[in-house]
């Protein structure tokens, strides 16, 4: 397939890119590289050393002798050449990676909340509209969040994507009904998310595009298999404040003795996924495409749950690494439960990789390798959620150690 890969110079996008180049699929990738201006804005950089986008694809065409194509276009800018790219192109499948994805970022001033609305919400529906502008019928892939489903206990499984309800009829009988599963954001960020969910409702009932929304958990883990092949092929690994996922942060902070910072209780449970199995759940998702006139169709992209607290408490014992309890920045219930179906990709043939001393450690032996690059003034998460949780990280003592830990 001629496959377009928008963000394909991103976290997930990248090693993506490999993965289905791999495969044999002809590969496009479209980015702004505004990620990379963001590691500029905020003073920090990826703790593995990322080559330029242009000399990461020639290497990969070095290693294996396939070409991956880049195209510098912004999606929520620059629409006229979105559209005459895709009219010219026409790919057969299109993964939408190209949104801000920091819950954290979105949250540290107004600046920063307009920026993620207007790029994140902008790009999916210039891609939308363009689509049906052009007539192209290719299935549109696009990576969600969990965090549209907040993380509230309801106790009862979250569904994937689809919630069967009864409604009342005035006639006083019952009838029935499935809904997209209401949702509940936590941030800017998870709120356009939300946002996306309805443009692909609207674009597939009105348009017929064929869509899928994977609502992915919090991704772990460096390498995939293709990443390993050419050191210049590594992957990128945030630890800041802003984009450092919760597991990788800790895994980087035991590797250069710094504590593992747990904001609140920890109870907070969130789902997990490897990044190998991301990229093997966009390939299945690709190959179970929905047909036309089909509603989007929802997979739950995660592969297990965990307390925050109990993942430190694992990596503290794994490597020796104390912990240090911090006020929390977000406004959030202190404890939840997280129950999640993902029996769609399981069915599809997807073999869990979960949590696993090897696995982790391999993390560690990366971060350890590049420490040296670690900027310890980055890595407190110091983003507040509201004004009032801001003033008392400004003024309080005890919240100043979110700076300072």
């Amino acid at each position: 397939m001629k496959i377009a890969i928008l963000g394909g110079d991103g976290f997930v996008g990248w090693p993506t890119a490999l993965h289905l180049s791999d495969l044999g699929h002809e590969i496009h990738i479209l980015d702004n590289l505004s990620r990379r201006w963001i590691d500029t804005e905020l003073g920090v950089q990826s703790l593995t050393p990322m080559d330029s986008i242009q000399e990461r694809t020639r290497i990969w065409h070095a290693e294996t002798g396939r070409r991956i194509r880049f195209h510098l276009i912004d999606l929520a800018r620059d629409y006229e050449i979105l559209k005459a790219w895709l009219g010219e192109h026409r790919p057969e499948a299109i993964i939408h990676f190209a949104e801000q994805r920091a819950a954290p970022y979105s949250m540290k001033s107004d600046r920063h909340k307009r920026y993620t609305v207007n790029n994140n919400v902008n790009a999916t529906h210039n891609l939308l509209n363009a689509l049906v502008e052009v007539e192209l019928d290719a299935h549109l892939v696009h990576l969600g969040t969990m965090g549209v489903y907040g993380y509230s206990t309801i106790g009862a499984a979250i569904p994937e994507g689809y919630l069967p309800v009864g409604i009342e009829t005035l006639g006083g009988e019952t009838v029935r009904q499935e809904i997209l599963y209401p949702t509940r954001p936590g941030s800017i960020y998870h709120m356009t998310k939300s946002l996306d969910q309805i443009l692909f409702q609207f674009y597939a009932q009105n348009d017929g595009l064929r869509i899928t929304d994977l609502h992915q958990g919090i991704v772990w883990g460096t390498h995939t298999e293709q990443t390993r092949r050419h050191v210049q092929l590594i992957n990128r690994f945030d630890y800041d404040g802003d984009y450092g996922t919760v597991l990788n942060r800790f895994l980087i902070q035991a590797a250069i003795g710094y504590p593992l910072t747990v904001h609140g209780t920890g109870g907070q449970t969130r789902a997990f996924i490897h990044i190998q199995d991301s990229v093997r759940c966009i390939e299945l998702a690709l190959k179970d495409a929905p047909k036309r006139g089909d509603r989007v169709r929802i997979f739950n992209q995660m592969t297990e749950t965990h307390r925050v607290r109990d993942l430190a408490e694992l990596v503290a014992e794994m490597t020796g690494a104390h912990i240090a309890w911090l006020p929390n920045p977000r406004k959030e219930a202190a404890e939840n439960e997280l129950v999640v179906r993902n029996d769609q990709f399981l069915a599809l043939g997807l073999d869990p990789i979960t949590l696993r001393e090897g696995l982790l450690a391999e993390v560690v032996d990366v971060a350890r390798r590049y420490s040296y690059r670690v900027d310890r003034s980055r890595i407190p998460s110091v983003s507040a959620w509201t004004r009032e949780i801001a003033n008392l990280v400004e003024h309080d003592p005890e919240h100043r150690g979110l700076r300072s830990a």
